[in-house]
């Protein structure tokens, strides 16, 4: 089979020129994705033009605002607080010891501290001032990573599974056809080097640049273009879910060829019938030896006969929708030069995340470690930024990313098991057989506060989530099921919850959609549940399901394959009723909580619950809150709209472990648990109770140098207390909404409080309490036993002092 090649020139059609988005005009006379940028990085200003924003992404950055500061700068009268998103672009999600080193300097050094390990084995860095823009992407270069294509309507990041299975080679094989792929088909504009890495100024005569593209032209491709590779017993990066998929097919221990899948893409527009999420449509075998001509013949046939007028139907799906398989395979076979054979009858088959401990087959092992929703940071107990950096540094062990978030620490020697076990306990890091199965198999995408296409939380609102389905599936024997839950804060889908058993959509403030009937092994969709359902019910909606499930199951059966065989109507028959406005008197009515940072009037604002890491504003722990609005969001096409202008919600108090407290019994008031040796106790943690037996909050103590209780010396003195809002888990704070820290002074048996530190939802700090004593003094300045005399409230952060 003859293949062209990158040199082939863009199809050109004499007819009249359709009509085209802004955006394509900016790609056309960008000469080559320059733009102006480099004049704009070096005016003293925080953010690019708006032109220029949108050839940011071909170079591999999005600028953001940080939304949860947009209220309060709109309060005194400043503008948006700019920042930048970079997003290192990895095959295979491959890289080395002192590349992640590097790459986690410039995040402590330009970006928030913090790392975020992407669903397409890449690495983002968030937070980045425009001022240090350049010297963030010159440093991802200087390690030998780019962050070219990591963004843009080009071949974005290829995906391949990540194990480094050695025994058969099979692995290896998929992992050096990805880079061979991501390689050809990269962007070949000098504009990046230009801009980024050597200094060198622009051509002087904009129509002088030479470096035209030969495979993406003047204005590459109509959309993004995603590829991954993966195997039929191993579907871990979701190869339904690309625009072009590749599945191994494995003979005598090698590949020799592809079923090529065209078409996947979760993407969807609300209230939008002619956008929707598709599996990638099985369109032709090819032998190995063809397959990265085939993967350039796609991309050119998308680059000639995608949508450039409409971008919310601009992907390859589109095409291969609007024409069919057998005309898209026909016109495809022009491209390569010749007929394609019919798929091979082959199907993925297993999913695997890859964690623990696992052999390689050359006497060493791999270890995959769960990071949750991909995100590294040190948090409370967990320091699992610090704890993966002395790992990285202490072992200097080849990584990989996964495409659910986590790592794979590489080449071990046998012998290093018990110490890297070890080191994750010093740094409070849970091992993957310390976290539930529906953790390991729940996805995040990040959404609010950094994202500007996010309706809704997501990453930060997603570890309730899953702390209320643990409980449920603890409480109904499913634990161990492989369930995957995923959770996106807009319908664009980066999370791919559209092939997942369980699927949120955010839709508006703190609502949103619902689906079920997906598959772990990602080779169905699901289909809708309910729409604009508030964060506080997602679980209490679907539990019925899942007691339903437990007891109506088939041999083997899945979640998800029990939701497709029931299907919606029945499965609508178990739900609870939709909230009704409780019955409140007047004068008990409480007033509508304030729209949160990045929530326009006439949208449902996101309320806090006893469970849930809310989004919004701080409310009063309660049964029922009221939320009214203006005008509620159009609701999807399969359920109707609501009636009322005035919506009232019922938030119904979530499950926890501790059974209810009987009528008869004295109420619970608190527990207090406590860990030392004998003589030697100190308080750990404290749970206090409503009236009706559940827990309102939980208190952690710190003692000196800021030790859990377990870790203190004896005698140490309390120095912090830690309130969180609801039942948590005391080992699992990172996940946790706190409410507030309370700080002491003095000797053990004698400490006084100094100070208390209030917080917002997003974490930020509302208030501060400083305590006066006796002579009006602070507690570090009196003695023991000196009485307390006032309380002065200030508004937001306070210097300690």
């Amino acid at each position: 089979m003859s293949t062209q090649t990158l040199s082939s020139p863009p199809v050109q059609h004499p007819e009249t020129p359709p009509k085209r988005s802004a955006v394509e005009g900016i790609k056309e006379g960008s000469r080559q994705l320059r733009g102006t940028i480099n004049d704009e990085i070096l005016k003293d200003t925080d953010h690019f033009s708006e032109q220029d924003k949108q050839l940011l992404k071909f170079h591999g950055t999005y600028q953001q605002e940080d939304r949860d500061t947009r209220k309060s700068r709109k309060k005194e009268g400043v503008g948006k607080h700019y920042m930048f998103m970079v997003r290192c672009k990895i095959p295979g999600g491959r890289l080395t010891a002192p590349q992640y080193l590097a790459v986690e300097r410039l995040a402590e050094a330009y970006g928030n501290g913090t790392l975020r390990f992407t669903t397409r084995q890449g690495i983002q860095l968030h937070g980045v001032l425009k001022s240090h823009l350049k010297d963030t992407i010159a440093g991802i270069n200087e390690c030998l990573l780019t962050t070219l294509g990591a963004c843009g309507d080009v071949e974005r990041n290829v995906m391949a599974c990540p194990a480094p299975h050695y025994h058969d080679g099979v692995h290896q094989q998929l992992q050096d056809t990805a880079r061979v792929i991501a390689t050809h088909l990269a962007p070949r504009s000098k504009a990046y080097h230009e801009i980024w890495l050597n200094g060198h100024p622009l051509l002087q005569d904009p129509g002088a640049a030479t470096d035209l593209e030969p495979l993406y032209g003047q204005v590459y491709l109509p959309r993004k273009f995603k590829t991954g590779l993966a195997l039929p017993e191993d579907n871990c990066i979701d190869v339904y879910g690309q625009d072009l998929g590749l599945l191994g097919i494995v003979e005598n221990g090698e590949i020799v060829g592809y079923n090529v899948l065209v078409g996947g893409s979760m993407g969807t527009t609300h209230g939008n019938p002619n956008t929707f999420p598709a599996l990638a449509k099985p369109v032709c075998f090819v032998p190995a030896s063809a397959v990265v001509g085939t993967a350039e013949a796609v991309v050119r046939l998308f680059r000639d006969h995608g949508n450039r007028a409409d971008r919310r139907r601009a992907r390859i799906k589109y095409v291969i929708h609007d024409w069919g398989v057998e005309k898209f395979r026909a016109v495809l076979g022009t491209y390569v030069g010749g007929a394609l054979q019919l798929p091979r009858p082959v199907d993925v088959t297993g999913y695997d995340p890859h964690l623990g401990w696992h052999s390689q087959g050359n006497g060493k092992w791999y270890y995959g470690l769960s990071i949750e929703n991909g995100r590294v940071k040190d948090e409370e107990s967990m320091r699992l930024r610090s704890g993966l950096h002395a790992l990285v540094e202490r072992f200097q062990p080849n990584m990989r990313i996964t495409p659910l978030q986590d790592i794979l620490l590489c080449d071990l020697e046998p012998e290093a098991q018990g110490e890297i076990e070890r080191t994750l306990a010093e740094f409070g890091i849970r091992r993957p057989d310390q976290i539930s199965t529906v953790q390991k198999y729940s996805l995040a995408c990040p959404a609010t506060p950094t994202c500007g296409l996010a309706l809704t939380e997501s990453e930060r609102v997603m570890p309730g989530v899953v702390d209320q389905l643990e409980v449920e599936l603890k409480r109904l024997g499913l634990e161990d099921e492989k369930l995957s839950v995923r959770m996106t804060g807009c319908p664009n889908g980066c999370a791919r919850p559209y092939q997942s058993d369980i699927g949120i959509v955010g839709r508006s403030g703190d609502k949103y959609t619902v689906y079920v009937g997906g598959h772990v092994l990602g080779h169905r969709l699901n289909f809708l549940l309910r729409d604009l359902v508030p964060i506080a019910e997602v679980v209490p909606l679907l539990v019925p399901l899942l007691e339903h499930f437990k007891e109506e199951r088939q041999p083997g059966e899945s979640f998800g394959d029990y939701c497709h065989r029931l299907g919606v109507e029945k499965l609508q028959t178990l739900l609870p009723a939709k909230s009704v406005k409780p019955a409140l008197e007047p004068a008990e009515k409480p007033a509508a909580p304030k729209p949160a940072a990045g929530v326009s009037n006439g949208e449902v604002v996101s309320v806090s619950t006893n469970r849930i890491n809310g989004s919004g504003h701080k409310a009063e722990p309660s049964s029922s809150t009221i939320l009214t609005m203006e005008k509620e969001p159009a609701a999807s096409p399969a359920l109707p709209p609501p009636e009322d202008q005035v919506i009232a919600v019922t938030l119904p108090e979530p499950a926890v472990t501790e059974k209810p407290v009987p009528a008869s019994a004295p109420a619970k008031l608190s527990e207090t648990f406590l860990a030392g040796l004998p003589g030697e106790e100190l308080p750990d943690h404290t749970f206090r109770y409503n009236s009706d037996g559940k827990v309102r909050e939980t208190i952690i103590h710190f003692y000196g140098g800021d030790q859990r209780a377990q870790a203190a010396a004896p005698g140490s003195p309390l120095r912090r207390e830690a309130v969180y809002l609801g039942q948590v888990d005391p080992f699992r704070l990172h996940a946790a909404r706190k409410l507030s820290d309370t700080f002491f002074v003095g000797d053990p048996g004698h400490e006084r409080r100094d100070r208390r530190v209030e917080y917002h939802p997003d974490g930020s700090v509302a208030r501060t309490v400083v305590f006066f004593y006796q002579g009006d003094a602070r507690a570090a300045d009196v003695p023991s036993g000196t009485a307390l005399r006032r309380q002065v409230v200030y508004e937001g952060a306070l210097a300690v002092g």
